[in-house]
């Protein structure tokens, strides 16, 4: 199948620039910025190729299934860096976003299904509306953890005097502080507009049946944390080692719920993907 050997070509973009970053991060050699980019961009190009291909020739039920959310989101979060890389020099996020979309997309690949039939009341417009929306989101708040990993990485040390090598080229604290803020902001935007579209069209597909679906419930704890997060930024000046942390508890609960709702087969979401 062509589009499941395009998808083994972006494994192969996204093993080289995660090797490359970690190769780096072992030894005193400057980060091969270059190469990581245009890694992560062959990685997404034949990845895009590939969910393309895919829905073509499954229609929506290429993204009906665990296999295909996990697929999605590896392209997204790569997406979400290379947007990001060109408005700011933020190579060095590709330390944790090249093993973050090596392990979804390889993820994705071991637990491959194929087409898969969806319930005749889930197909809607809000079916491709509510999907995008809501791994974007993810994608958005994979790229905060990030942020938040070197922003704790580089803490740590510029307060121990160990900076050298490749560690030169980390952004500064303020720069990743900013970033974060960024992600955080474009990520509760999506977050909110994926559940309430979910929302619209649960109530149309489910009635009464999904109010208190797990992933429903899972989604918005995170949109929780994220909120107070921001308010917290906004008000009371949370910011650096606490937004850093916080932001990771966040991501935490998103990998949850992939986990533990979509891999499991819990609740309504469990069932479609």
């Amino acid at each position: 199948m062509i589009a499941l050997g395009l998808l083994r070509f972006a494994l192969l973009g996204y093993l080289g620039a995660a090797v490359a970053a970690l190769l780096a991060a072992n030894g005193r050699q400057p980060l091969p910025s270059r190469l990581l980019v245009l890694a992560l961009r062959f990685g997404a190009l034949a990845h895009g190729a590939s969910i393309a291909l895919r829905g073509l020739a499954e229609g929506t039920s290429a993204i009906a299934t665990f296999d295909a959310g996990l697929s999605l989101l590896g392209l997204l979060v790569v997406v979400v860096f290379l947007a990001a890389q060109r408005t700011r020099p933020v190579a060095a996020l590709g330390l944790v976003v090249a093993p973050l979309a090596f392990a979804l997309t390889l993820a994705a690949d071991l637990v491959y299904e194929g087409a898969h039939p969806v319930a005749p009341a889930l197909h809607s417009i809000w079916l491709p509306i509510h999907v995008v929306l809501s791994l974007l989101g993810d994608a958005v708040f994979a790229v905060a953890f990030s942020t938040s990993v070197l922003y704790l990485f580089r803490e740590r040390r510029l307060k121990s005097h160990r900076v050298r090598g490749w560690m030169r080229q980390l952004p500064s604290l303020e720069a990743l502080d900013r970033l974060n803020y960024v992600c955080l902001v474009w990520g509760v935007i999506l977050l909110t507009l994926g559940i309430v579209s979910g929302v619209i069209w649960a109530h149309t597909a489910w009635r009464g049946a999904w109010t208190s679906d797990p992933k429903l419930v899972l989604s918005l704890a995170v949109w929780v944390i994220y909120v107070v997060l921001l308010l917290g930024r906004m008000t009371i000046g949370w910011r650096g080692r606490w937004a850093a942390q916080l932001t990771m508890a966040g991501f935490a609960v998103i990998v949850l719920s992939l986990v533990g709702v979509n891999a499991l087969g819990l609740g309504n979401h469990g069932r479609l993907f």
